[in-house]
């Protein structure tokens, strides 16, 4: 097994995005025979509402999170729910899936949006370089 630190935590319910602000979470590849990874974020408990739901529907949940590092691609998974622990002013959740492979790679989704708003040349240089920094997210279900 190897484990990484978790930088971000972003989770899409009924199409729309939620990002998870962290206050500590790390990541576990499990390095199986089902490839699959364990996703742990330590996040405020005014998300637990959301978790919560999910937990109740066991519906596989699609997430994108950012590991070692913020200047890293954001990495699609697939998973369910494990475990949900509530703190004082905290939740702990547990996730547990697999990496979705991803047919466009991020840098190519960033950059197609960009050329459909319109951008050339230079400015089209300089947003792909800030969003390659900054990392919007794009909605990968499709």
């Amino acid at each position: 097994m190897k484990t990484f630190k978790l930088i971000s935590l972003q989770l899409v319910k009924k199409e729309e995005w939620y990002d998870v602000p962290l206050v500590d979470g790390l990541i576990i590849n499990k390095e199986d025979d089902h490839h699959s990874w364990l996703i742990e974020g330590y996040v405020d408990k005014s998300f637990y509402e959301l978790f919560h739901e999910a937990s109740k529907e066991e519906k596989e949940l699609l997430v994108q999170v950012v590991i070692s590092k913020k200047e890293n691609e954001p990495a699609p998974f697939k998973v369910k729910i494990r475990s949900l622990q509530t703190f004082d002013n905290h939740i702990s959740v547990l996730l547990e899936g697999t990496l979705k492979r991803s047919k466009n790679q991020y840098a190519e989704l960033l950059l197609d949006s960009l050329i459909q708003r319109g951008l050339s040349g230079d400015e089209l240089m300089n947003e792909f370089r800030n969003g390659m920094v900054r990392k919007p997210r794009f909605n990968q279900t499709k």
